[in-house]
């Protein structure tokens, strides 16, 4: 009986997907391959054609790669800080760190509106000390977008590296040291190719939130930076569009497969060379 145990959760794990993930999303999807009953990937066709979708498309990737590499830039390091210091002021940063996430993502973007706006505190600021003569449309843009999904998903980067930083043995800094290297230098070729797995997971995770993220470009893009998310909830809320709908949701989908196949394989090419200088 015991060994049937692993089966029997294996088997409810499985129905529970099947049924309340794969067989719905299938059923959005089987729509947008059929035109007028008849098998075609016209609609598709006609999405790509339009110009208003593919603006927003190429929007809603270039916004999420930017995020994704200013995560890994911000991230790798103050996760090598805090995977460094005592055990005592770890688990202060690392609560710092999660502090964001804790916040729901409406308020945080509230926040930002107050932080950006026309009378924001940057504005604010700026024309008090006379830098500039009127405020600077900040808000409604694809930076306000981008800066909202930094400091929303910069936690969930930091926290995936910090692990693989704390996984990597201080000796191979001090031999390194040793041996005359510049600390930099010692970052840059130990720390940096051993965090590499840790990044590519980051990525893949701040890529798949920044791109299915709606509440954050929405409130701080609005409607003049439409994003895939915004107008399939567009499509499917308000327009009751719901074949469009379905069309964006697939697009994601393998849009998000695509990139993660993408990093998958730059992290185990990644892998090999780090193998072959060991």
């Amino acid at each position: 009986m015991s060994k049937k145990v692993p089966y029997l959760f294996l088997l409810t794990g499985t129905i529970i997907v099947l049924f309340f993930m794969i067989i719905p999303l299938l059923t959005s999807l089987f729509p947008t391959f059929f035109t007028e009953g008849q098998l075609s990937l016209n609609q598709y066709i006609q999405f790509f054609k339009d110009p208003y979708n593919q603006s927003v498309l190429i929007r809603t990737i270039r916004i999420s790669v930017i995020v994704m590499i200013v995560c890994v830039f911000l991230g790798i390091p103050t996760a090598y800080f805090i995977a460094g210091v005592d055990k005592k002021w770890k688990g202060l940063l690392m609560a710092m760190t999660l502090f964001p996430l804790l916040t729901n993502s409406v308020i945080r973007s509230f926040a930002w509106i107050n932080i950006l706006g026309k009378n924001g505190i940057i504005n604010s600021l700026l024309m008090k000390m006379h830098l500039i003569d009127q405020p600077m449309n900040l808000l409604y843009s694809e930076f306000a977008i981008i800066i909202g999904s930094v400091y929303l998903f910069l936690p969930t980067m930091i926290m995936t590296l910090v692990g693989v930083m704390e996984s990597i043995e201080p000796e191979m800094l001090e031999a390194a040291e040793t041996l005359g290297a510049h600390p930099f230098t010692a970052f840059r070729k130990i720390i940096l190719p051993l965090s590499i797995p840790g990044a590519i997971v980051g990525s893949i995770l701040v890529f798949t939130g920044t791109l299915t993220a709606y509440t954050t470009p929405q409130l701080l893009g609005g409607n003049q930076k439409m994003v895939l998310s915004t107008l399939l909830y567009q499509k499917a809320n308000t327009l009751g569009d719901w074949t469009q709908a379905s069309i964006l949701a697939f697009i994601m989908i393998v849009t998000t497969l695509f990139v993660m196949s993408g990093l998958n394989w730059l992290a185990k090419k990644a892998d090999r060379r780090v193998e072959q200088h060991a």
